[in-house]
């Protein structure tokens, strides 16, 4: 039997688990002088609450190996083949540290999403797809898919992309001081800016098009938010309403990838056409 593991950078919450019969690896989060488990003792909305109150920046860890190798060898005892498909390892240790973890074990396959968040939902929905499979078949399968996945996001604020060192104090004071809004995905396993706008509502209307021009709506649409849904609905009635029919997932982001993003940014992650450009 084919078991899939994902960390919470996935942003699958807990409480979905069974529905996309998977178990997750929570992030561990340091906020302050606490420390919690990603979406196990924290919640959204908890987490927010704690971040108004304190004045430092939440870090993030690796989940707790040893219950991660606890949880996989009770599958692999029993016979089952494991996927733990984590997120990208260009932003994360989580993929390399687990490559070690199970380097002996030939019933493990840890598999490099080069996504997050919403990615990571195609890609279990596609490993799912093809249980019967081998493992070899699976992988190529998502490989495949991985080039074809969209994330396109947006910041309401970039203080916490500076905080986060993802952003340069230039960039952030240029975009803060011109309202400029950094239009932020994937490429190559990378977080990257793929556009610029100025203000809220030319990024939305930048999304909105872009995903009318490529989207393969037999995949679906996640729309992710974090904490308000504000901007996401102005988003979403911009949209085509063919597009707005095919949101399947209103996904407000788990702590561990919330924290990096701040208060209300929103975005879409779908799947391109075949014949849509990487573009």
């Amino acid at each position: 039997m084919l078991r899939i593991v994902v960390d919470s950078g996935s942003s699958i919450k807990q409480e979905e688990k069974d529905a996309y019969s998977i178990d997750i690896l929570p992030i561990q989060i340091e906020l302050g002088e606490e420390s919690f488990l990603d979406g196990v003792n924290l919640d959204i909305n908890e987490f927010y609450e704690k971040l108004k109150q304190s004045d430092e920046f939440p870090k993030t860890s690796l989940p707790a190996l040893d219950e991660a190798e606890k949880l996989v060898e009770e599958y692999t005892n029993q016979g089952d083949e494991v996927l733990i498909i984590t997120i990208s390892s260009e932003i994360s240790g989580t993929y390399q540290a687990l490559c070690m973890l199970f380097e002996e074990n030939p019933k493990v396959t840890v598999f490099d999403s080069r996504l997050a968040v919403g990615g990571i939902h195609f890609l279990v929905r596609e490993a799912w797809k093809y249980k019967s499979e081998p493992m070899d078949v699976i992988v190529q399968k998502l490989n495949c898919l991985i080039p074809r996945i969209v994330i396109a996001a947006v910041p309401e604020t970039l203080d916490y992309l500076l905080s986060g060192g993802r952003l340069s104090r230039t960039e952030w004071m240029l975009g803060s001081l011109l309202s400029i809004k950094p239009v932020i995905g994937f490429r190559d396993g990378c977080v990257e800016v793929l556009t610029k706008k100025r203000g809220l509502k030319q990024s939305m209307q930048y999304i909105a098009e872009r995903a009318k021009n490529e989207c393969d709506t037999s995949y679906g649409i996640i729309a992710s938010y974090t904490f308000c849904k504000k901007n996401l609905e102005a988003l979403i009635g911009m949209t085509d309403s063919d597009l707005q029919e095919a949101i399947w997932i209103y996904d407000n982001l788990t702590p561990s990838i919330a924290c990096h993003w701040g208060p209300n940014a929103f975005g879409y992650i779908y799947v391109r056409r075949d014949e849509a450009d990487h573009e």
